[in-house]
């Protein structure tokens, strides 16, 4: 292997081509964000912005997940509920009509700040101009309690993100993968997510 070559040893290594030094806003008379970075979007789900989900409820989630490639990126697509102590639907109001780039930065902070009630994933990898549609589904219990701080706060959501995995083999256990979302600015790509209502399950 010559020494110009790399070699990803790990699921989730994207390899980008760096295409200037322009921050979120682009460059003058430069192509939109949109249009240059990687983009997730749905085209199909079962799940819409700030629909109502009962709390302790089991809940089937169903998505068709289109990920536009702008660069080559090798990861997982991930489809996911998330809970947060931090953010609610009032102080983190995520929906797919939010200009892309600011849903983008929101989801990133959401990710730091809460935990997996569920989710779906799929092993891709993609290059400049691949458009791939792919299903991910899966069926979950909507935690009973939001916010397990004790301050009675809380929020549920839903994202579909792309990021990097490592396979965890456990004993007596089926294996997993733990995911390390990419970063939005630093990776060039754009999640799709959208917070969600909850309410006390009727007996």
């Amino acid at each position: 292997m010559s020494n110009g070559m790399v070699r990803a040893l790990r699921i989730g290594a994207p390899m980008l081509l760096v295409l200037g030094t322009c921050g979120w806003g682009g460059c003058l008379g430069s192509p939109k964000i949109t249009d240059e970075w990687t983009r997730v979007d749905l085209t199909s789900s079962n799940v819409s912005a700030f629909e109502t989900m009962p709390l302790g409820a089991a809940e089937s989630v169903h998505v068709h997940a289109q990920i536009t490639f702008r660069a080559i990126v090798t990861g997982y697509a991930v489809a996911e509920l998330r809970v947060s102590p931090n953010y609610t639907t009032e102080n983190l109001p995520l929906s797919p009509n939010l200009p892309r780039t600011d849903l983008a930065s929101d989801i990133d902070s959401l990710l730091a700040h809460s935990v997996t009630a569920g989710r779906a994933i799929r092993a891709v990898t993609g290059w400049d101009h691949l458009v791939q549609t792919i299903p991910l589904d899966f069926g979950t219990t909507v935690p009973a309690v939001l916010d397990t701080t004790g301050a009675g706060a809380g929020g549920l959501f839903f994202v579909c993100y792309l990021g990097s995995g490592v396979k965890i083999e456990r004993v007596n256990m089926p294996d997993t993968i733990v995911i390390t979302p990419f970063k939005s600015s630093a990776m060039r790509v754009l999640p799709m997510g959208m917070a969600l209502q909850t309410a006390t399950a009727t007996p």
